[in-house]
């Protein structure tokens, strides 16, 4: 399996959240991310849970070290975005994880906010929080 981490799954590993061991289970054993996920996590950890700059450069550092393969946003996954929002309803920012995904080659997508289950070019959206294993 690869496996490619949303930014929401990131968030709660920093986070005094019910979900935070689970969502470091799942950080811990690395995969996939793109430097639009640690943009993403950076500004929710900022705005929403109003952490101080040295806590969120020890974040990024914790989890640049788990993930040994970091995927840029370039023109070419903006162009692969477009289409997936399109046709499937996702909001842009959603398309681009997807897309960011697909080019990484991943077969699993770990995100909270998208449709456990769903299958996109052969890249299964899985939600780490629902059932037993929380």
């Amino acid at each position: 399996m690869r496996a490619f981490l949303d930014s929401n799954v990131l968030v709660y590993a920093f986070s005094s959240d019910r979900r935070r061991d689970r969502a470091l289970s799942i950080a811990a054993q690395g995969g996939v991310i793109s430097a639009q996920t640690l943009n993403e996590l950076t500004n929710v950890l900022r705005r929403k849970l109003r952490q101080e700059w040295p806590t969120i450069e020890a974040a990024i550092e914790t989890v640049r070290s788990f993930f040994d393969e970091i995927v840029p946003l370039t023109a070419s996954t903006h162009a692969a975005a477009l289409p997936l929002a399109r046709d499937h309803g996702f909001s842009f920012l959603d398309a681009l994880i997807i897309a960011s995904a697909l080019e990484a080659d991943c077969d699993t997508l770990y995100s909270e906010d998208m449709q456990d289950g769903q299958v996109i070019g052969g890249l299964m959206i899985r939600n780490p929080f629902r059932g037993p294993a929380q």
